[in-house]
């Protein structure tokens, strides 16, 4: 097994006054060539918009698009139609294929908003685009993992789809509870980031905001050494 630690602190970091953005790997004005993406994960940015303020619109194309919330809620709108918001418990995919456009708002006029947002390449370029989203039990992710993206080839559950043979779960844990993870190909690797919490993946101690990126691993522990919360992300190592 193979590991590479990204500690919390070590994210890229952007202050453009309505938006403050951590950058786990290389965007925008934040650039290191050791940190371009973990496999087919290209980008993992959690940012705080603040009330009344977002994204204009501005397009995107052949990427596969994830947002999570973690506190608040953001409105979408895009060029195929789609105009909702986005609240905590919820995700959102967009497979931008041939190209599209939207926008992304703080409608609050108190609270801020706070979420990840994930750019998965794909495995075929120049697909339909697609929108989707859906509200995930709390309890579905309770000391288990829930799986909440998956290849549109191969969806299982409620997972929304994607194009490439990626994963995404999500998983809350209880101090001293445990899951394992069995990869679904050896080609995988894994990415673990704590939203919230503690815990012990292999050696390594992960606390908030902090991640890591395991190679060369069918199967993997993930304990609790205080209640977590988690995002893990399986994409081919491309």
């Amino acid at each position: 097994m193979k590991t590479i630690i990204h500690k919390a602190k070590t994210r890229g970091y952007a202050d453009h006054g309505w938006l403050k953005s951590h950058h786990t790997f290389s965007f925008s004005s934040y650039q290191n060539p050791e940190r371009m993406n973990f496999g087919a994960l290209r980008v993992l940015n959690d940012d705080v918009v603040k009330p009344k303020m977002g994204f204009g619109t501005h397009p995107h194309q052949n990427m596969e698009i994830i947002s999570i919330p973690l506190k608040g809620a953001l409105s979408h709108k895009d060029s195929m139609g789609n105009k909702r918001a986005i609240e905590v418990g919820e995700v959102q995919v967009m497979s931008a294929g041939t190209g599209l456009t939207h926008s992304e708002f703080n409608d609050s006029k108190t609270e801020e908003v706070n979420f990840l947002q994930l750019w998965i390449i794909p495995e075929k370029m120049s697909v339909e685009p697609n929108y989707e989203q859906r509200q995930f039990s709390d309890e579905g992710k309770k000391n288990q993992l829930q799986t909440v993206v998956a290849p549109k080839d191969k969806l299982e559950g409620d997972a929304l789809p994607i194009s490439q043979q990626a994963y995404i779960y999500r998983s809350r844990l209880d101090a001293n509870n445990s899951v394992t993870l069995d990869l679904k190909s050896d080609a995988n690797g894994l990415y673990i980031f704590v939203a919230e919490g503690q815990v012990r993946i292999s050696d390594a101690i992960l606390e908030n905001r902090d991640a890591i990126g395991v190679l060369e691993v069918n199967s993997l522990e993930i304990k609790a050494n205080k209640d977590s919360d988690l995002i893990i992300i399986e994409v081919p190592m491309i």
